[in-house]
């Protein structure tokens, strides 16, 4: 993968499969201490313990239609690759969460990428999820909540075509400024 938000995607559409209802994911540039944290958590079905203990091995996987699981694998390599590690935590029957820790200027590092298509993408596939996206940089933050963008739309569809338009727009307009200021 070319980028970081390409990572959160996939990791994200297996709390997709998981059910989740409720997706938190938090992009934390600290640039001041030379760290980049990316959260990914949800309130899915969970993992029993087992597959958590071996979930970075490329030959586990929960997937049925295939034997070979690279989500994880791939983002712990790149984590360890940039002088960091990957963390995952998860409650059968609760949800889990995905904690990235690399190293902000590591030569390795991929950029973060094209984050306001990554969540426009995951809100036209399942707009019924409800996402919290929260971004940092150094002191500076931005928080999308698809709760508060449907309560403004007073019942049009946040999928519609238009309204993506305008969420994308808008994403990348705040991400823009929190990194300008």
């Amino acid at each position: 993968m070319k980028e970081l938000a390409l990572h959160l995607l996939d990791i994200t559409q297996n709390s997709v499969r998981a059910e989740a209802t409720e997706i938190s994911i938090i992009v934390n540039e600290n640039v001041k201490d030379n760290q980049l944290i990316i959260i990914i958590q949800d309130d899915g079905k969970g993992m029993p313990e087992e597959l958590v203990q071996t979930i970075k091995n490329p030959f586990v996987t929960s997937r049925t239609l295939r034997k070979v699981g690279l989500g994880i694998p791939l983002l712990n390599q790149l984590c360890e690759e940039c002088a960091g590690s990957l963390e995952v935590e998860s409650i059968l029957g609760k949800g889990t969460k995905v904690t990235a820790i690399m190293q902000y200027n590591h030569i390795d590092r991929l950029p973060i990428g094209d984050m306001p298509s990554t969540l426009t993408t995951l809100i036209l596939a399942k707009p019924e999820i409800e996402y919290y996206y929260k971004h940092i940089y150094n002191e500076k933050d931005f928080i999308f909540d698809t709760k508060e963008i449907k309560k403004l739309l007073e019942g049009a569809p946040i999928s519609d075509l238009e309204i993506i338009h305008w969420i994308g727009n808008y994403l990348k307009e705040n991400i823009d400024e929190i990194h300008s200021l």
